[in-house]
C-alpha cells in the first residue's frame, strides 16, 4: 500500500457541519505535485485511532493539494470528529487514491445526482468533465442552508455551456425533476449516484422503473450500512490447515486478527479494497461495497472487513 505523509495546509467550514481539508506535501519550502487519480476517487485518512475513506473532490490532474470535505457526525465511529479536529500544519498519514467510482469515458452524457454530503465525488466528475468539454447534468438534493460546495458547483457551470445544474430542496420536488431526467436523457447516457443508502436506493429504482439497463447504473457509498450480526460460520485457511471460528457479531477479519492472522486493512467499511482476500471453496456473503457484481457473482473473493458466509464453512486462500 503506498502511504503518503501530508500536512494539513488549510481548512474551512463550508456548511454548518462540513469542513474542508486541504493535504499538501511540502518539501524543503516547495510545494510538490501529488499523485494524479481518476475523477471519483478517495483516500484513507488514519485519524482517532482508525482509518475512514474520504472523496477526493479535484479533478485529479496533477494535484498539488488533495481536498476532502467531511460532514461532522457525532453517532459515528469517530473519525470524522477527529478530522474535524485537524489542526493547521498536523502531519497525517493518507493513502495513495484510489477510486470504485470513476466516470466512464465512452459515455454520450453524464446524469449526476448527489444527496447531501454524497456531493463530494460528484464534484470531482463534475470538474472532470468541465476539464474535457464533456456533456453533464447534476442534479443536487440538500437541506437549506447545508450544501457543501454550491458556490462552486453554480461557477463551474455557470462558465460552461456543457454543464448544467438543477438544485432541490425539497423530496417531492427532487423526485419530480429525477423522473423528468431519467427520461429524457440521450442513448449512451451514464448515471452517476452518491448519498445516504436510501437516497441511493431510491434512485437506483427510479433509473430500473425507467428501463435503464445496470451497465449504465453507478453508486457510491461511504460506508456499508448497519449489518445485522450474521450466523457463524467457520474459515478454513488452506495454505496453513488452520480453521478459525466468525462468531456471530464479529467480523471474519476480527476473527482472523484474534487468531494472529494478520490482514492488510483500511477502512473496515467495505470501501477501499484493501482486506480483499481468495476464496478457493464456498459462497460468501458480499456486504462491501467495493466489489463489482460480477467480482460478486464469481465468488472467488471476499472484502473480509464487512461480509461473512453464506454456508457453515468457507475456504480462504491463507
Amino acid at each position: 500500500m503506498n502511504v503518503l505523509e501530508l500536512a494539513v495546509a488549510d481548512s474551512k467550514y463550508i456548511a454548518p457541519d462540513i469542513r474542508e481539508i486541504v493535504l499538501r506535501r511540502i518539501s524543503a519550502g516547495q510545494q510538490e505535485v501529488l499523485p494524479s487519480y481518476i475523477p471519483g476517487s478517495h483516500i484513507v485518512i488514519e485519524c482517532g485511532g482508525r482509518a475512514n475513506a474520504y472523496s477526493l473532490t479535484g479533478s485529479g490532474d496533477s494535484p498539488e493539494e488533495y481536498r476532502i470535505s467531511v460532514q461532522l457526525r457525532p453517532d459515528g465511529r469517530g473519525g470524522s470528529s477527529a478530522v474535524h479536529r485537524f489542526r493547521h500544519g498536523e502531519r497525517v498519514k493518507v493513502s495513495g487514491p484510489r477510486s470504485a467510482f470513476p466516470p466512464v469515458a465512452t459515455a454520450r452524457r453524464h446524469l449526476l445526482i448527489a444527496g447531501g454530503i454524497g456531493i463530494t465525488p460528484i464534484l470531482s466528475h463534475l470538474r472532470a468533465a468541465a476539464a474535457w468539454g464533456r456533456e453533464a447534468e447534476l442534479l443536487y438534493s440538500f437541506r437549506p442552508g447545508h450544501a457543501a460546495h454550491l458556490e462552486d458547483i453554480r461557477a463551474l457551470c455557470g462558465s460552461s455551456p456543457s454543464l448544467f445544474l438543477m438544485e432541490f430542496t425539497e423530496r417531492k420536488a427532487f423526485r419530480t425533476g429525477l423522473a423528468e431526467a431519467l427520461r429524457r436523457q440521450p442513448l449512451g447516457t451514464h448515471l452517476h449516484v452518491c448519498g445516504p443508502l436510501g437516497f441511493m436506493d431510491s434512485v437506483i429504482a427510479e433509473a430500473r422503473s425507467a428501463c435503464w439497463p445496470e451497465s449504465r447504473l453507478h453508486l457510491e457509498a461511504f460506508g456499508a450500512a448497519d449489518l445485522d450480526p450474521g450466523k457463524p460460520f467457520t474459515a478454513h485457511l488452506a495454505r496453513t490447515g488452520r480453521s478459525v471460528d466468525v462468531p456471530s457479531g464479529t467480523s471474519l477479519l476480527e476473527a482472523l486478527e484474534n487468531s494472529g492472522v494478520p490482514v492488510p486493512n483500511l477502512c473496515r467499511q467495505g470501501v477501499c479494497g484493501e482486506c480483499r482476500i481468495p476464496v478457493s471453496k464456498g459462497r460468501p456473503e458480499h456486504r462491501d461495497l467495493y466489489l463489482s457484481e460480477s467480482d460478486k457473482a464469481a465468488n472467488t473473493t471476499i472484502m473480509c472487513c464487512v461480509s461473512r458466509s453464506h454456508e457453515p464453512h468457507l475456504e480462504l486462500e491463507l
